[in-house]
Order: structure tokens, then C-alpha cells, then sequence
């Protein structure tokens, strides 16, 4: 499928069918695509869990308003992100750069995170959602349904997957095959009341 075609036909579908499976080839295709998403800095704060437990699956299922999505598509990622992955090991992101760019960046990831909470937390949420619509336009492309969520308790999911302190969860993506059309697009709105030219009046 072309990329023009996966964005316009790309849904979010809620009932998936529960006997589907996703081959590890495919789950692992698809989350290497999801690397390639852009990070600033490149320092690639997205953490993917694939949760795979059925028992897990039916546990969050609990936490997230019983919606069937959770249990029954082929495959569910926690988006969450390393709020401090800016400072674990920061050369590693450049390891391949030429030395005085290395020399350049480093230091700076340094300088534009460090001591900035909402800095840090603002930039993982742009990471995740910039992964998220990567995974889904994959899948998509790939024949599979998707659907984005966030209507779960945040701190009982976290509890559930034993979340580290310094992380975050984003979102969830669930893949698979549906088995009831989307429903009809409720309305979009105009390009001039969402696009603004140079500034707001």
C-alpha cells in the first residue's frame, strides 16, 4: 500500500477478531519501522511493551473500561517513554556521528534537559505520538487494523506492567484483523478553521 493511501484509509476500528495472531516476523517488522520515527537529539526515549500475556491482556482489560480492543486484537503495545533517557549513556545516540558533531551534541542534550521536568515529559509524549501514528500507518500498510488509546488508568496500568519511576506511559496501539467496519467518518473540519496562515489574529 502506498503511504498516501495508508494515511486515508487508516481508521481507528474497535473489534478485532480474538483467534488472529500476528507472526513475530510481522511484530518485529513492525517495531523496527517504529525506530525509525524521528526523537529530538536522537535520543530514541520511546519504550515499546508488547504485551503478550493473556492474563495481563485481561487484567488491563479491567483498568481500561472493559474495552475489547485490549484482549482481543493480535497485538497490544504500552507506548511509554525513559523520561531520562537524555542522560543514560547520551554519547551512544551519536556513536556513529563524526567526532566534532559528537562534540556538539552531547554536551547539548545535556543542557536542554537537564532540570526541565516538563521539558522531558512534553518531549516523550511528542516521541510516542510520532511512534504511534508510525506503527499504525505500518500495520495499516500491511493489511491490519489499528486504534490508539488512552482511555485506561494510567497508574494502574503502570502498576500492572511494573512501569520504572522514571518512565511514562503515552498510549496504547492495538493491531489486528477487524471485523466490523469503522464507523463513518463523523465529520472533519475545514482546513481554514484548523490551519492559520503566518499568526493568530
Amino acid at each position: 500500500m502506498k503511504t498516501l493511501d495508508a494515511i486515508r484509509t487508516r481508521r481507528s476500528v474497535k473489534s478485532y477478531d480474538p483467534n488472529h495472531t500476528i507472526t513475530e516476523n510481522e511484530i518485529k517488522e513492525l517495531l523496527s519501522l517504529a525506530l525509525l520515527s524521528p526523537t529530538a537529539f536522537n535520543i530514541q526515549n520511546w519504550r515499546f511493551v508488547v504485551v503478550a500475556d493473556k492474563e495481563l491482556r485481561a487484567q488491563i482489560r479491567e483498568v481500561a473500561w472493559g474495552q475489547a480492543q485490549v484482549t482481543d486484537a493480535s497485538l497490544l503495545i504500552i507506548l511509554c517513554a525513559d523520561l531520562k533517557a537524555w542522560e543514560k549513556e547520551p554519547g551512544r545516540y551519536w556513536a556513529g556521528a563524526p567526532e566534532e558533531i559528537r562534540q556538539f551534541i552531547v554536551p547539548a542534550i545535556d543542557s536542554y534537559y537537564r532540570d526541565k521536568d516538563q521539558v522531558q515529559r512534553d518531549e516523550a509524549m511528542r516521541s510516542c505520538g510520532i511512534a504511534a501514528q508510525t506503527l499504525m500507518l505500518a500495520a495499516t500498510a500491511k493489511g491490519y487494523e489499528t486504534c490508539p488509546m488512552d482511555g485506561f488508568d494510567f497508574e494502574q496500568v503502570g502498576r500492572l506492567i511494573n512501569l520504572p519511576d522514571d518512565h511514562i506511559i503515552a498510549m496504547f496501539v492495538a493491531i489486528g484483523k477487524g471485523i466490523k467496519e469503522p464507523w463513518p467518518r463523523p465529520g472533519q473540519l475545514d482546513l481554514d478553521e484548523v490551519v492559520i496562515k503566518d499568526r493568530f489574529r
